[in-house]
């Protein structure tokens, strides 16, 4: 479990400096692990895509209200949501009642389940583009880590090519630091070494 938010006092990514015990909690626990679980990868991906224009903060406030609205992100039983029941996600203020944003996530389950049908497995799909390993950068200050990459600009066009959307290569960039396909915790950060 993470210290308190006022009593920790090791070094950190500057964007966790100054968070909540949530936010260090999520920055300590979870940013930067590789993460293979494909409800989780799909998790990451509705809620990078509900953050744009957002900041991560609002998003991770209100993760709990998204996996109960969206079935723990259960990628089947979000794929067969109707449009009456993503109509009353709409009125849930837990979420972000952002019309696009509500519907990408049925949009992007039922794209899930054809790569799922094709690769195997999301993870499968998504590991492939770093070769099944972490890319480790070392990144010394918070203005050296790239909003996107070369490779988060490909994922995008393959997964824009297989009808996934809010999956920009900012987006995706942001997808692949929250579930460990790229480390780029700062080397001063204490959990660079960790991850």
């Amino acid at each position: 479990m993470v210290a308190s938010a006022r009593t920790d006092t090791r070094m950190r990514c500057r964007w966790a400096e100054g968070g909540n015990d949530l936010y260090l909690a999520y920055h300590d626990e979870e940013w930067g692990v590789p993460l293979h679980d494909d409800n989780k990868l799909f998790e990451f991906l509705v809620l990078e895509g509900a953050q744009a224009g957002l900041s991560w903060a609002t998003v991770l406030n209100k993760r709990e209200a998204y996996r109960r609205a969206f079935h723990d992100f259960d990628i089947g039983k979000v794929a067969r949501m109707t449009d009456a029941a993503l109509e009353k996600r709409l009125l849930d203020p837990g979420i972000i009642r952002n019309r696009q944003k509500v519907y990408s996530a049925r949009n992007n389950a039922r794209a899930a389940l054809k790569v799922i049908a094709e690769a195997g497995s999301l993870d499968a799909y998504f590991w492939s583009f770093v070769s099944g390993r972490p890319i480790r950068n070392r990144w010394r200050g918070h203005g050296d880590v790239p909003p996107r990459t070369e490779l988060s600009d490909k994922l995008s066009r393959d997964m824009q090519k297989r009808g996934f959307n809010f999956v920009g290569s900012t987006i995706l960039y942001a997808h692949m630091q929250a579930t460990g396909m790229v480390n780029d915790h700062l080397v001063s950060c204490f959990r660079e070494r960790e991850v």
